[in-house]
């Protein structure tokens, strides 16, 4: 279904500032973890040719589905997702999507055991846990990283339990994605 037909959680809104700060933090741990597509390691994954708006479409589809995962009744930021370069390629054929949301619980009590029960869940979607635990911050955030390797995307969930309210902080990143032969990166 396209967009304009199906409710989702997520609306693709024109949103740089915040977001583009957030994509500049979350592209390095996220991108090559085990999405193996490439001849380097340390390479982006290729996600196959796309036009940015329907990249942007699957990207948030992978975060309405983890969305589902929490499992818990809340709420979820409005953020939508956004348009980067793909390091080391040519800005004007490749690009990738990321997607930086929040989630926060009804009461903040539904919270607890939520990253353990989603390090469980995940494997049994697709997903690959390459990272989890306490960050390095003085909160110590419960940290989970994890690719999938079929939607050629990943995902990094924080727990910010010292937040008030507490909540999740999720950012989705796609794999490295050609544009189609005549058509332009919508950048947004």
């Amino acid at each position: 279904m396209s967009r304009s037909d199906q409710a989702r959680p997520f609306d693709l809104k024109i949103k740089l500032g915040a977001s583009a700060l957030l994509v500049s933090i979350a592209l390095t741990p996220l991108t090559g973890c085990s999405m193996t597509d490439t001849s380097k390691s340390d390479d982006i994954p290729s996600a196959g040719t796309s036009t940015s708006l329907a990249a942007a479409d699957e990207t948030e589809e992978v975060s309405s589905e983890i969305y589902d995962l929490i499992g818990i009744e809340g709420k979820a930021s409005e953020t939508g997702a956004g348009v980067t370069e793909c390091s080391g390629k040519e800005r004007e054929k490749y690009f990738q999507i990321f997607h930086p949301w929040s989630f926060t619980p009804a009461s903040a009590g539904q919270l607890d055991g939520v990253m353990e029960r989603l390090k469980d869940e995940l494997p049994k979607h697709g997903w690959k846990v390459v990272e989890y635990g306490p960050d390095t911050s003085k909160n110590k955030n419960i940290n989970l990283t994890a690719d999938n390797d079929k939607k050629k995307a990943s995902v990094n969930i924080t727990y910010l339990s010292k937040q008030n309210p507490p909540r999740l902080r999720l950012t989705v990143v796609s794999g490295c994605y050609k544009i189609p032969d005549g058509e332009e990166i919508e950048r947004f």
